[in-house]
């Protein structure tokens, strides 16, 4: 058993290391919006419960030594797939299919033949090991219960470790090593014990000797673990929105909550594997658990929300602060372990608790150890899914709380029909407590109102969705009702009126090209880079892509209530196109040419800001730009200035607004000139309508400039979509634009 239990737990830290590499790898292909997010992971989970099914028919049939056998067969087959997933799945699959794969089912096909085969074997591996270790009805529960928890103690630590230091040092192909080379560890461990196990199967039970279980069927417990898997999985999505919203979402939130509630959900099942063999009924610690479970969360969440404007949260953690510093990461990361770790410890412990109740005959353990895994995966799917795809997009967060409230009602009264004796007075407490705190919680727009800091009486619009959550506050003053910031995903990612470098932004690209007839404008945020991009009336269209959708139904808010302010003149503009959609996935399937391509300005060490500055997504720019057309960007970092100066034969670092322009042909910039064009009447004018406080824009571009041209010597590009340096700023310190330069990363090329 310790050498198994080292062996499955490494399994379950280079499971996780794979998951997280190999769902960015796709995400480059399905893209980075929720939906495409929802169907990479549901074709994982799909093959995890094939492998379970798997395990289930098959295990039985095997001896303790040729179960082991296979198990360490399964785990050198996931370190092959880890060590060529690179090449697969995103040389491949997310490069090579990207511009021919488009629709959501056709996406989920490719996303479940790429991972079927490491799946499969993953999930297949505890069926396996639960037929080569179990000798004894009175050990089974026992004895799967501790292989799984060290299984998910391992996954939560290669969440924590991988997210805070093997990715931000290795990158994705590197982890991925680094995963095989503990798939390895695993096999030899489990090689290493061949010579001591039985190699005749366990003869089966006859059926009159099979104790008639007391404790429910089969396929009932098997219900029951699928409510669980759903109620549990959906209670983390909601804290990953959650704590995203108050942490600002960063390449670390994502493995810090996946990575605390699975350790704390692994230290559960250590403590219920000992307990269990003590236990002489399972079913009320199970039921009591997961509803105690599902009360303490929702307690937790509520005390978030009613303290987030409090001290000590809001010190370090106040909704306007940038909080990529060192002390509101400390707080974010505590306030997670405060508020994931205890319900997820309270429902880690149902898992050997199932055990105890499903294992009857030692001839079947492999099978209903598979089965009960299957109905769990196909709970965390359906929780994962629903709960994206559906309750976000129809309840808002608040409604899908109580939506799992109700879940949990139903399990507990379920339980309680059923129930004799004075444990009837704990399952009906839990009934009422979960009931209570339902009434307590607060609706969706008093709930993102406080967690976004609107003061009373002032104006405000919000949306949510599946994709996210937008929210406009106003000052508090009513009458200071068209002065206020725009919020995206917990980033204040704008004002309204605009930042007058977001109009920069916009204008940069129209003012310097002779024909800037079409232009697509990646991202839209408060809408001030697309209402730049108007300026010129020899712009036809202006096209703008944005991945959260309800920063389009903020914009429509704000509009209606300002008619005469500059969101409505976006809006009104006839040339202008504002989708909801991802900006990367539509340029890479699309052939239309554009004249100026712009982004919108996106903070460096946001989550998924690597695939906007990515040697690769300048790639892709290139392509839909017209022979001579403009690439405008804002370069926040050197690391971004270096990789943008690496996909263009022509740049410019313009300065102080640090905004970097692209081309493959002689820029056509005179400094003296632009600044000039800045300064007139006309330009001033239509600034002013965006910001009636900007000043001099020409000063924004009057700083000396930077020059690249074909003969510049460059570098390798520091920022590629298999390590996107700057998103691991924690283990790749960031170097401003700002600031002195630093030396390269890597050597000169021509």
């Amino acid at each position: 058993m310790p050498r198994l239990m080292v062996a499955f737990f490494c399994s379950g830290f280079a499971a996780l290391l794979c998951q997280i590499a190999w769902q960015r790898m796709l995400g480059v292909f399905a893209g980075g919006d929720t939906v495409s997010a929802a169907l990479v992971v549901g074709a994982f989970l799909a093959g995890l419960g094939l492998g379970s099914i798997i395990g289930a028919k098959v295990a039985d049939r095997m001896s303790p030594h040729r179960a082991l056998l296979w198990f360490a067969a399964c785990e050198a087959g996931v370190a092959l797939c880890a060590i060529v997933s690179k090449p697969f799945l995103y040389d491949f699959l997310a490069i090579g299919l990207a511009d021919d794969i488009q629709s959501p089912l056709a996406i989920f096909a490719i996303c479940f033949a790429g991972l079927v085969i490491p799946t499969t074997l993953m999930g297949a591996s505890l069926p396996l090991l639960a037929r080569a270790v179990t000798i004894s009805l009175e050990t089974a529960a026992s004895r799967i219960g501790a292989l799984y928890g060290l299984n998910t103690l391992g996954a939560g630590l290669g969440a924590l470790l991988g997210g805070w230091f093997i990715l931000g040092n290795l990158g994705f192909p590197g982890a991925l090593w680094f995963a095989a080379g503990l798939d390895l560890v695993a096999v030899v461990l489990a090689l290493s014990l061949l010579p001591m196990m039985a190699r005749d199967k366990p003869v089966a039970t006859p059926a009159h000797e099979v104790p008639a279980s007391s404790f429910g069927s089969l396929p009932l417990w098997c219900m029951l673990v699928f409510l669980s898997g759903y109620v549990i999985v959906a209670l983390e999505i909601l804290w990953v929105r959650l704590l995203g919203q108050v942490g600002q979402y960063h390449a670390y939130l994502f493995p810090t909550v996946l990575g605390v509630f699975l350790l704390a959900d692994g230290i559960g099942m250590a403590l219920a594997a000992r307990m269990v063999r003590r236990m002489r009924d399972p079913r009320p610690a199970f039921f009591y658990t997961q509803g105690a479970g599902f009360v303490l969360g929702t307690v937790l969440i509520l005390l978030v929300y009613f303290g987030v404007d409090r001290w000590p949260i809001d010190a370090f953690l106040a909704v306007d602060f940038i909080r990529f510093n060192n002390a509101s990461m400390a707080a974010s990361t505590i306030l997670i372990v405060l508020v994931v770790a205890p319900p997820a410890f309270l429902v880690g412990m149902t898992f050997p608790f199932v055990q105890r109740a499903v294992q009857q005959d030692l001839a079947s353990v492999g099978a209903r150890v598979g089965w009960v895994q299957l109905a769990n995966i196909l709970g965390n799917a359906a929780g994962s899914l629903v709960t994206g795809l559906v309750t976000l997009h129809v309840l808002g967060s608040m409604g899908t709380l109580l939506l799992l409230s109700a879940l949990s009602v139903l399990l507990l009264v379920g339980w309680y029909t059923q129930q004799q004796g004075p444990g009837r007075r704990v399952t009906l407490g839990l009934v009422g407590a979960t009931a209570a705190l339902a009434a307590l919680l607060p609706g969706n727009a008093a709930f993102w109102q406080r967690m976004h800091g609107q003061a009373p009486g002032s104006y405000a619009a919000w949306a949510e969705d599946r994709s996210g959550v937008a929210f406009y506050r106003a000052r508090a003053a009513d009458a200071e009702r068209a002065d206020g910031r725009f919020f995206i995903m917990g980033h204040g990612q704008g004002f309204v009126p605009f930042l007058d470098v977001h109009v920069l932004l916009g204008m940069l690209g129209p003012v310097l090209h002779a024909q800037p007839t079409r232009v697509l404008t990646v991202g839209i945020g408060s809408g001030g880079t697309p209402y730049g991009a108007t300026f010129n009336a020899a712009t036809r269209e202006v096209h703008s892509v944005e991945l959260i959708n309800p920063v389009l139904d903020i914009l429509r808010d704000i509009g209606r209530d300002q008619p005469q302010g500059p969101v409505a003149t976006l809006l009104r503009d006839p040339r202008v196109r504002l989708e909801y959609g991802d900006g990367r996935r539509w340029l890479t399937r699309g052939t239309e040419q554009y004249q100026v391509i712009q982004a919108d300005a996106i903070l460096p060490e946001s989550s998924q800001s690597g695939l906007l500055y990515s040697a690769e997504f300048l790639a892709t720019v290139r392509t839909r730009l017209a022979p001579g057309g403009l690439y405008v960007q804002w370069a926040p970092t050197w690391r971004v200035i270096e990789t943008f100066a690496s996909a263009f034969p022509y740049a410019v670092l313009l300065r102080p607004g640090s905004i970097m322009i692209g081309s493959d042909r002689p820029i056509p910039l005179d400094q003296a000139a632009l600044m000039a064009r800045l300064r007139q009447a006309d330009a001033v004018a239509f600034v002013r309508h965006g910001n009636p406080r900007a000043t001099d824009m020409g000063a924004m571009v009057a700083e000396p400039m930077q020059m690249w041209t074909p003969e510049t010597p460059r570098v390798q590009p520091p920022l590629t979509d298999m390590f996107p340096r700057d998103e691991f700023f924690l283990n790749n310190p960031t170097t401003f634009s700002w600031q002195p330069r630093p030396a390269p990363e890597t050597p000169p090329i021509r």
